[in-house]
C-alpha cells in the first residue's frame, strides 16, 4: 500500500524560488516558471486596458478595482491570475494585503504551453466554485481572446475573438478594446 500523498501547505509555496509561480489547487503544488516576454506583454497590455474601469465611476464606466497576479486564497486554494478585477459595489476599499481571500468578480489567464492546461481545467474549475462572475483566456501565440461567463455555477463561452479586432468583451462592453495592441509582432 502507498503512503498518502501530503497536501501541499502555503509553506511550500514560501520555499519556492522567487522566478517561479507557485499555486496550490486541491492539495496539489502547481510550479510554473515565469512567463515569457509574448505572455507577460498580452498580460501587461490587457491589465492596461482596463483603465477605464479602475476606480470610481467619475462620469465613466468605472466602479472596479484591478490587479496584476493578484495572490487569491480562496479555502485552501492559493491561485494567482494574470489578472483580476473586484467590482467596487463588494469590495468598497482596495486592502494593502498580500493576499485576498474575497474571490474576484473577473480574471484574465494568458495562457502559455506550460500553464494552458491547469488554466484552462483546474483553474477554472475553482473559479467557478468560488462565484467568479467571468473568465478571459487570452491565447497571445494564436492572437484569440476567450470570454466566459458563470451561470448556475458552470461557464458558458459567450465569444471568442481572434487576430487583430476592436472588441467589446464583458463584463467590460461599454468600452472597446483593441486587440491588436495586446499581441506582439
Amino acid at each position: 500500500m502507498l503512503p498518502a500523498k501530503r497536501k501541499a501547505t502555503y509553506d511550500d509555496l514560501l520555499l519556492l524560488p522567487e522566478h517561479v509561480v507557485g499555486e496550490i489547487i486541491a492539495g496539489d503544488l502547481i510550479v510554473s516558471p515565469r512567463p515569457a516576454s509574448r505572455h507577460a506583454r498580452a498580460a501587461y497590455k490587457i491589465a492596461s486596458a482596463m483603465e477605464p474601469f479602475d476606480g470610481p465611476r467619475d462620469g465613466g464606466p468605472g466602479g472596479w478595482w484591478f490587479l496584476f497576479e493578484p495572490e487569491l486564497h480562496l479555502h485552501t486554494d492559493v491561485l494567482v491570475p494574470d489578472v483580476a478585477g473586484w467590482r467596487q459595489e463588494k469590495m468598497p476599499e482596495l486592502a494593502d494585503v498580500v493576499a485576498f481571500e474575497q474571490p474576484p468578480d473577473w480574471i484574465c489567464e494568458v495562457l502559455s504551453p506550460s500553464t494552458a492546461k491547469v488554466d484552462r481545467a483546474r483553474k477554472m474549475e475553482v473559479y467557478a466554485r468560488f462565484g467568479v462572475g467571468h473568465a478571459w483566456l487570452v491565447d497571445p501565440v494564436d492572437k484569440t481572446l476567450e470570454v466566459y461567463r458563470l451561470e448556475h455555477g458552470s461557464w458558458l463561452m459567450v465569444k471568442v475573438f481572434a487576430d487583430e479586432v476592436m472588441v467589446r468583451a464583458e463584463p467590460f462592453d461599454a468600452v472597446e478594446l483593441d486587440l491588436s495592441r495586446w499581441w506582439m509582432p
